[in-house]
């Protein structure tokens, strides 16, 4: 694909059958305009960030190619979330599917929409480990993924198999 950017998804869901969630949703990842999915991790399950109160989530990351721009990509994520019915009730609660764009190229992009780097990927395990498993040269504010999964490694575990 000419004049491709390399953008990493990051995939959660902890309700209505999360597994299936997330593994229709790397599937319609390749069907986004413009855009093909290269590769994607096994799938994990991790705690929920903030309330404790709602099920495992379960995680992947997926590298995709696409022409689109940075926040047309974020469009393309938010109606596909939407086509999971995804529901914003309330801060870190369950939902049917999360996609966030991780990391877009090697660019930094600091807009209302969209902070490239995503800002909390270095404390989430849930990031880390399947974008180490597809991605593992890439490097975080100098370091390598590794260095910012390990003192986080137990917090998440995989599931038995690819998808």
């Amino acid at each position: 694909m000419p004049n491709t950017s390399l953008a990493y998804i990051g995939l959660g869901s902890n309700v209505d059958n999360p597994a299936q969630q997330v593994t229709q949703a790397l599937s319609e990842l390749d069907q986004l305009p413009l855009s093909r999915l290269v590769d994607a991790s096994s799938l994990y399950r991790s705690k929920p960030v903030g309330p404790q109160d709602q099920p495992d989530f379960v995680n992947a990351v997926a590298a995709l190619e696409t022409r689109l721009s940075p926040l047309a990509l974020l469009d393309q994520l938010q109606a596909l979330e939407q086509h999971h019915r995804r529901r914003r009730e309330h801060r870190w609660g369950p939902r049917t599917l999360d996609l966030d764009v991780l990391l877009f190229n090697h660019t930094h992009i600091a807009h209302t929409r969209l902070c490239v780097p995503h800002r909390e990927m270095h404390a989430r395990a849930f990031v880390l480990r399947p974008l180490i498993e597809i991605a593992p040269h890439l490097t975080l504010n100098g370091q390598p993924l590794e260095y910012w999964l390990a003192p986080l490694a137990d917090e998440i575990t995989p599931l038995d198999s690819k998808r």
